[in-house]
């Protein structure tokens, strides 16, 4: 561990901030990718609790990579985990291990709470480090367009989103039906998730009080503005809390729009966006979320102009029998893809895939479907890609992943505003018949010393 004062930090801030005062590895315009042909991918791990044991443990397991690196802001899972990777340094702020150990590492895994996810991933970018992101890559929407911006100015980085549910073949084959339209022209896309992040009603905000000792509350609210620690945030119910996380739209997105999103590259961005919800959601997200997202769509693979994602949580399903499906499903976790020839269905891990055709369930050879997609290794493909092999198929990298944040996180931010269509441009981040969403739910004002850095090429 490394002590630092109020004067180095400011001086370490500043320089992770600043491009010119960061040792940094060549950019794509003097270099190809860092790490090609090398032996081992060097990775560190940003948020080593929850579900960092899922992403650590697989990243750890392939015979390429190694973690060198712990990071959390909690001692907890620090002190738990860091005797498993005795070699890998341990540190509380990813800031510093930027400052003082940037070629120690050629990769980065960031499994903070969603408030804390675009910052380190922006920072990665910046310095040439390749990027594992869990889900969803970001909080806010503007960070959607500085992710995406980062992207695409580092094409020679490998990224993954947290979405290792690709690697069961059943949603590859849903996708692979979907984008050879075997069920004709699309009608409308339908997920819903089963958790309740928040309260369907106003509940009272939980007193202030001390953090657990073993937590660095500053360093955990990270960009989020100054506030007291209270019952029921961290180290794992920050979820369901406006400035910390997503709810379980947020949290379950990726893992439900992905099939959509990948059938269909034509739904860039939404043009409009409507939450019907039982209460306006403020300090607490709320439940019971129906949200509606409409895309404008050209082409034949469509019935009409526009698409429309239908998006809910709390387990509330559509009423299956009209788009298709003769017979109610138990469950949530569910993903529907309605078309003029037929209706796919299929649960979160890819294990039921099934095809209604007029209104009867019929095989995947009386549609002439593949169920050839071959293996795929999430974790392994995100290294492979990393190490230089350019014919590995990463199935979400950023680029995808950003496309289904953005339909996951647009009816959270319009919780705040149930049962208003608001019209979104995400071009020039406005709500363009809602100044107050404008203003309110598109941004957040960054905390000195957390601001995020711009990533040039």
């Amino acid at each position: 561990m490394h002590d630092l004062n109020r004067r180095d930090f400011v001086k370490t801030t500043a320089a992770l901030l600043g491009a010119a005062a960061l040792p940094t590895l060549p950019s794509i315009a003097t270099a190809a990718n860092p790490t090609a042909g090398a032996d081992v991918l060097r990775v560190i791990q940003i948020g080593v609790g929850g579900i960092g044991g899922m992403d650590r443990n697989a990243i750890s397991r392939h015979p390429k990579a190694k973690i060198v690196g712990l990071i959390d802001v909690d001692s907890a899972p620090l002190e738990k985990i860091g005797p498993q990777f005795p070699d890998a340094f341990r540190e509380t702020d990813y800031r510093k291990v930027f400052a003082d150990r940037l070629g120690e590492f050629d990769a980065v895994n960031v499994c903070t709470p969603d408030h804390s996810h675009a910052a380190p991933m922006l920072l990665a970018l910046a310095n040439d480090k390749h990027v594992y992101g869990q889900k969803p890559l970001v909080q806010q929407l503007e960070e959607l367009t500085m992710l995406e911006a980062a992207v695409k100015a580092k094409p020679h980085l490998a990224t993954n989103t947290g979405n290792q549910r690709m690697g069961g073949a059943g949603r590859r084959i849903a996708v692979d039906i979907l984008q050879k339209n075997l069920l004709g022209k699309a009608i409308a896309g339908y997920c819903w998730a089963g958790t309740k992040r928040g309260s369907a009603t106003d509940i009272e905000l939980p007193q202030a009080k001390q953090p657990p000792a073993n937590i660095d509350w500053d360093l955990w609210l990270g960009p989020a503005q100054k506030q007291p620690y209270r019952d029921g945030i961290a180290p794992n119910k920050w979820r369901a809390w406006w400035d910390f996380g997503t709810a379980g739209l947020g949290d379950w997105g990726v893992h439900l729009l992905d099939i959509i999103m990948y059938a269909y590259p034509e739904l860039i961005s939404p043009m409009t966006v409507k939450c019907e919800a039982p209460r306006k959601a403020n300090w607490y997200h709320c439940t019971q979320c129906e949200a509606t997202m409409t895309y404008a769509v050209k082409g034949d693979r469509f019935k009409s102009d526009t698409f429309r994602v239908y998006y809910n949580d709390a387990g509330i399903s559509p009423d299956l029998r009209a788009i298709g499906i003769p017979k109610d499903r138990a469950g949530a976790n569910n993903t529907v893809v309605q078309c003029e020839g037929g209706t796919l269905f299929i649960d979160a891990g890819g294990k039921n895939l099934e095809i209604y055709v007029n209104n009867k369930l019929v095989t995947l050879e009386d549609i002439g479907a593949t169920k050839d997609v071959g293996d795929y290794a999430h974790w392994g493909s995100w290294i492979e890609r990393a190490l230089g092999d350019q014919d590995v198929k990463v199935w979400t990298p950023f680029e995808a992943g950003l496309r289904m944040t953005e339909c996951a996180i647009l009816p959270v931010k319009a919780s705040r505003f149930p049962g208003q269509e608001l019209q979104w441009d995400k071009k020039t981040l406005t709500f363009t018949n809602n100044q107050e969403a404008t203003d309110t739910v598109v941004r957040r004002t960054y905390r000195d010393g957390f601001a995020l850095p711009k990533v040039k090429a």
